[in-house]
């Protein structure tokens, strides 16, 4: 499937992420642990937030560890929130427009998972997303679609319960095609000041998470590691797998549960799909 980072904190460049760490995203792209593929070539995207009314947004269908924009971009572009992706694809063509993040105004997407027997739902989950939103439709990845359906039911206004009626969306149409267990995904969406990530799969067998602890503790656990006395108290990660082995770095997620990341509020809660009425 994928792998995947949201970073939110202290304004860092990018390549602190994307590249430094001993198993970073790019490292990922080739050698992943936790995750149904261990190489991740099918294209990368990498959206952040700065000075502009929408995210900037660079998206490619090159393996991300080979691409010399990606490598330069990352050295020069600084922020305090941004959302990195390597992709393997489900079926989906590779093509940039299948590439995440997914943008719409000051929202970004990104998935790691499937719809089990997309082809089969799509069309009945394509006649849900609203009109406002139908033209935003790029690519043909089951990714995307599940962006606009949020999108759609109220994404902008309550990320969590547009996400829970999104997923019972799916699971009501699967329901209706004898399709077992649809929905496996891990999904991290932002408004440029605070991001959601949720975990979640029909099965209550969700493909892997973790969230950073708190930089404060990690600085009394690892004052030898000079990077965390240059972030913030507020600087967190949520990623697919952990980017250094780091005792006391990481904390998985919980199944079925989404977490909040904003400027001194950060919370883990439970969820549960909403089925339509």
């Amino acid at each position: 499937m994928c792998r995947w980072l949201a970073y939110s904190g202290s304004p860092l460049l990018l390549e602190e992420m994307l590249y430094k760490p001993d198993h970073s995203l790019i490292d990922q792209s080739r050698h992943a642990r936790l995750g149904v593929d261990t190489t991740n070539g099918d294209g990368f995207g990498v959206g952040w937030y700065g000075a502009g009314d929408v995210p900037g947004l660079l998206r490619s269908v090159s393996p991300a560890w080979s691409d010399r924009n990606l490598r330069e971009l990352a050295t020069h572009v600084s922020s305090p929130l941004f959302m990195a992706h390597v992709r393997s694809s489900t079926g989906t063509p590779v093509q940039q427009t299948n590439c995440h993040p997914f943008r719409y105004e000051r929202w970004l997407w990104m998935h790691n998972g499937s719809i089990a027997r997309f082809a089969t739902l799509r069309r009945d989950l394509m006649l849900a997303v609203g009109p406002e939103f139908f033209p935003a439709i790029e690519g043909s990845t089951d990714s995307e679609l599940m962006f606009v359906l949020a999108l759609t039911l109220g994404l902008r206004d309550d990320p969590p319960g547009a996400v829970a009626r999104m997923v019972g969306i799916v699971e009501a149409a699967a329901l209706r095609h004898g399709v077992a267990d649809p929905v496996q995904m891990t999904v991290a969406t932002s408004d440029g000041s605070t991001v959601w990530a949720f975990r979640y799969s029909t099965r209550h067998q969700s493909r892997s998470l973790f969230y950073s602890t708190e930089t404060r503790c990690l600085r009394m656990l690892h004052p030898e590691i000079p990077m965390l006395r240059l972030v913030s108290d507020e600087s967190r990660l949520i990623v697919s797998e952990p980017l250094v082995d780091l005792p006391g770095a990481w904390n998985e997620m919980p199944e079925s549960a989404y977490s909040v990341i904003a400027d001194g509020r950060d919370e883990i809660r439970p969820f549960r799909p909403e089925p339509p009425s």
